[in-house]
């Protein structure tokens, strides 16, 4: 990492990393504090939300499922707590819909797993609306079809039965298909 990256913290270094694997977490903790960060860690949402509400930090990089929730509701208690929190939220199942979601709730930027410390330290501290490059592989039909059921399923607030309803698909088949990571 740069200097003027350790600059940019200011301040206050304070990282809440949200996150149920231990393994990842730990390295994940470790990567940050040589970034200059001053790290806690919780491994659910309860912790997060306890954390976020005892300490609320001035960064912070949320895992979108965990095992005892969403993501997403550590996202906003911590928009409730500080308002100007910047928020990276991580998952292994990217999707756009999911995307939209944790950015309309505030957060500042969303990574797909995986991602190094240094994507992470970048997007945290990124400043401005820079776009990103487009894409060199755009999108398979299968993924298309993929993203357009998890903005469905993120529109009906996570009910299976509505967006099968809505999707004209049987529930089963769409628990299956959500269960799944996402296509390439």
């Amino acid at each position: 990492m740069a200097d003027d990256q350790v600059a940019d913290l200011g301040e206050d270094r304070s990282l809440l990393l949200v996150d149920d694997d231990e393994a990842f977490l730990k390295r994940l903790a470790r990567a940050m504090e040589k970034r200059g960060f001053a790290v806690e860690t919780a491994g659910s949402v309860g912790e997060g939300k306890a954390a976020a509400a005892a300490r609320p930090p001035a960064h912070a990089v949320v895992d979108l499922r965990l095992e005892d929730g969403n993501g997403l509701d550590v996202v906003e208690a911590l928009r409730l707590r500080r308002p100007d929190c910047r928020i990276v939220v991580l998952t292994g199942y990217g999707a756009i819909a999911t995307a939209v979601a944790a950015v309309k709730i505030g957060a500042t930027d969303y990574l797909s797993k995986p991602a190094d410390a240094d994507d992470i330290v970048n997007a945290l501290l990124a400043r401005g609306h820079d776009l990103p490059a487009p894409p060199e592989n755009p999108m398979s039909a299968d993924r298309v079809r993929w993203e357009h059921i998890q903005r469905v399923y993120e529109l009906c607030e996570r009910n299976v039965s509505e967006t099968a309803r809505r999707l004209n698909m049987h529930r089963r088949t769409l628990q299956r298909i959500l269960a799944k990571r996402s296509p390439r």
